[in-house]
């Protein structure tokens, strides 16, 4: 087992393993909280490469990596972003502009109102913590 120092040396590895042998390759994720500890492993059982780091600097790279595996893993590429023509954007402006002119049509677009009120239970169903009550004291 190599542990890799460099996160662009680790990711570049990791990616040309995979490449080498897709059908034995193995990734290996472990995270130690009471240390703060992340560790990645990928082997293909003839080679294994570590990387260790208490950094949360790391994370975004992390998260781009499993990305890239995870696209290669399904065999897919990155999809474009999609854009709407500008001339669509133009006339939607356009559009909006005129209905909000008009003085007839005010009531057809409601103002915003204040966000409503949450309640304790509200927010415990939603993954909250209730307060605990404190004990009278005698």
């Amino acid at each position: 087992m190599v542990y890799i120092h460099s996160w662009q040396a680790y990711q570049d590895a990791a990616e040309a393993l995979y490449e080498s042998s897709p059908n034995n390759t193995r990734y290996c994720v472990k995270w130690k909280s009471s240390e703060g500890k992340l560790v990645l492993k990928i082997t293909d059982d003839t080679r294994c490469i570590k990387f260790k780091t208490y950094s949360s600097i790391f994370l975004n790279r992390f998260e781009a990596l499993n990305l890239s595996l995870m696209q290669k893993m399904q065999n897919r590429r990155p999809e474009p972003p999609v854009h709407a023509p500008v001339s669509l954007q133009a006339q939607g402006h356009a559009a909006t502009t005129s209905t909000d002119m008009q003085g007839d049509d005010a009531g057809a677009h409601p103002a915003p109102s204040a966000a409503p009120s949450v309640t304790p239970a509200a927010t415990a169903a939603a993954g909250g913590v209730k307060k605990k009550k404190g004990k009278k004291k005698k």
